[in-house]
């Protein structure tokens, strides 16, 4: 396995969107057994780059300095930007989907569950 700091901050929120994604849905299951299509537009609201991107806004005067470094490399990486979206919001997006890589590979799933209690209620 490669060490975290050479995987790209792109490569890191290909993962990191994975793993947000599952935590908004199993927190949306936990909180009411409800049909599919029901959760699922639930989820598209939580997850998509604008809630995103409130989120890491309300997470970044909590971050350590190894964590806001992975944040500011997922934030800066050159992506292109989906058209439904602001650019500043992508970016934002991708800096945290990039966070949550890092500290999923980092294995720090008590970490990875105190930022998304902090920010769920805040984005929901």
């Amino acid at each position: 396995m490669q060490s975290l700091q050479e995987y790209s901050p792109l490569a890191l929120a290909f993962l990191g969107d994975g793993v947000y994604d599952l935590m908004v849905r199993q927190q949306l299951l936990q909180e009411a057994n409800q049909q599919a299509a029901k959760l699922h537009d639930k989820k598209i609201r939580l997850v998509c780059a604008e809630a995103q991107a409130k989120a890491a806004d309300l997470l970044l005067s909590l971050l350590t300095e190894e964590e806001l470094a992975v944040y500011k490399r997922g934030r800066n990486a050159h992506n292109t930007v989906p058209r439904h979206t602001t650019a500043k919001d992508y970016h934002k997006a991708t800096g945290l989907e990039a966070l949550f890589g890092y500290l999923h590979l980092k294995g720090e799933q008590q970490r990875l569950s105190e930022l998304f209690a902090l920010i769920y209620t805040e984005i929901k």
